[in-house]
C-alpha cells in the first residue's frame, strides 16, 4: 500500500521563505553599516581572538572534509551501482538521503564556526550578523532534515538504508 504524500499548506512554505528573505535583507543592510569604533584591546583578548580564529577555521575545514568525503563516497557509490549487474531502482534515493544527512552535519560545523568567530568581544553588529546567519543555516538544516524524513518515510519499511547491497 502506497502512502499519499502529505500536502502542505501554503503558509507552512511561505513563512520560512519569508524568514530567509528577511534575513538576507538584514544581512545586506548590516553589511553597509561598518561604523566600528576604536577601542583599547588587551593582549589577552588578542590571543583569544587568534586561538578562536584557528578553532573556527578548524570547524570550517571539518565541514569541508565531511561534506567533500560524502560527495566522493556518493559519486563512487553511484558509479559502482551504474556498472553493477544488479540494478536497484532506488539507489539514487539512498545516496541522496545519505548525502543529506552529511550535509546537515556539515551545516552544524559551519554554525559552530560562526559562533566561535563571535565568541570573543562581539559587537552588536557581530551578534546581529551571527543571529541572522545561524537562523538562516538552522532553517536550511530544518528543511534538509524534513526532506530526509519524508524520503525515509516514502521507502518501504523492510528495506535497509545502505549503499553496499
Amino acid at each position: 500500500m502506497k502512502k499519499e504524500p502529505s500536502r502542505e499548506s501554503p503558509i507552512a512554505l511561505l513563512l520560512p521563505l519569508s524568514l530567509i528573505v528577511g534575513l538576507v535583507l538584514l544581512l545586506s543592510l548590516n553589511a553597509g553599516q561598518n561604523n566600528q569604533t576604536a577601542e583599547a584591546v588587551s593582549p589577552l583578548e588578542l590571543w583569544l581572538k587568534v586561538i578562536v580564529g584557528y578553532l573556527a577555521a578548524g570547524a570550517e575545514i571539518a565541514a569541508a572534509v565531511v561534506i567533500g568525503g560524502a560527495i566522493g563516497r556518493g559519486i563512487l557509490s553511484y558509479v559502482r551501482q551504474l556498472f553493477s549487474r544488479r540494478q536497484h531502482l532506488d539507489v539514487t534515493e539512498i545516496i541522496r538521503l545519505q548525502l543529506g544527512r552529511v550535509l546537515a552535519l556539515g551545516l552544524e560545523f559551519t554554525v559552530a564556526s560562526d559562533i566561535l568567530r563571535t565568541a570573543v568581544a562581539p559587537t552588536r553588529q557581530d551578534i546581529s550578523n551571527l543571529g541572522a546567519i545561524v537562523l538562516l543555516r538552522t532553517l536550511l538544516n530544518y528543511f534538509l532534515e524534513r526532506e530526509i524524513r519524508q524520503g525515509e518515510q516514502g521507502r518501504l519499511p523492510d528495506k535497509p538504508i545502505g549503499i553496499g547491497e
